[in-house]
């Protein structure tokens, strides 16, 4: 929840958030078809079994098992979770691309710092700390990695969660379907800066999105390289900051310098998409 008391989960503002809101609900329903039917039982139980001298239920000490009742709380758990297992794959495969094609996807680059978060548009050449634009009504690849502890990059009203490792670059399709601003946050705790490590994803029709990139570049400075290392050596959190340029290359230095088992095939993934 954020400061308005609103439950972004369960508010969705894009495609991606729509399908994993409807797993959600899907998710629920078929629990509650356990859960109520249990609750039921159990009072039914507790009252008609209870022990008291009027009590006329049948006493059977011999009475073991019955196949009718085994096929029925075992069967009816097992295609629950069948359903569930197919609704998840089929959703979960159904977000790998993008959930909209209506137009040609926006590249952003992430970086989770101490305890801020770096944006990096590898086409536009700006970056930005602690808020990420993106256009309305277009898909939006986050390739996302850590320059510090594990972290998770989140935005509710847009989509799930996806890890920030060091050495690593991960991959979230996400998508704004009108204009406003998103409330985003880490999802790993880590360390003393953790609650105020949020931002904010403004999502602008695209023809705002282009006077936006136009103005960053014309007013804001350059990010140098010192500047750079002093956004990752900073272990404090960070206002808004927006940057005109920034060092070539860098957030594939970072995935270098972290290093790691799977260096070479994220490396070959941003490559790959861009």
């Amino acid at each position: 929840m954020n400061g308005n008391a609103q439950f972004l989960v369960l508010n969705p503002a894009g495609p991606v958030a729509r399908i994993e809101l409807h797993l959600i609900v899907v998710s629920i329903i078929l629990v509650l078809i356990i859960v109520i039917p249990v609750m039921l039982l159990l009072a039914y139980i507790t009252r008609r079994y209870r022990d008291h001298p009027d009590n006329t239920a049948p006493y059977m000490p011999e009475w073991s098992e019955s196949k009718l009742l085994e096929i029925i709380w075992w069967g009816i758990p097992v295609a629950i979770v069948g359903i569930l297992g197919v609704y998840t794959v089929y959703d979960t495969f159904a977000l790998v691309r993008p959930p909209m094609k209506s137009a040609s996807p926006l590249t952003v680059q992430v970086t989770s710092l101490n305890w801020k978060w770096l944006f990096q548009y590898p086409d536009q050449g700006i970056a930005t700390v602690n808020e990420v634009d993106i256009p309305a009504n277009r898909p939006v690849q986050f390739v996302i990695t850590a320059n510090s502890p594990m972290n998770g990059f989140w935005v509710p009203q847009l989509g799930g969660q996806e890890y920030a490792m060091p050495g690593m670059a991960m991959r979230l399709w996400l998508e704004a379907d009108k204009p406003g601003i998103f409330y985003g946050h880490g999802g790993n705790f880590t360390g003393r800066g953790y609650a105020k490590m949020a931002f904010h994803v403004v999502s602008r029709p695209q023809r705002d999105f282009d006077r936006w990139v136009k103005l960053v570049k014309q007013s804001s400075p350059a990010l140098t390289q010192s500047g750079y290392q002093q956004l990752v050596n900073a272990q404090s959190n960070t206002p808004t900051l927006l940057f005109s340029s920034y060092p070539a290359g860098s957030f594939e230095r970072t995935i270098r310098h972290q290093g790691g088992m799977y260096m070479q095939r994220d490396l070959s993934i941003i490559n790959a998409d861009r």
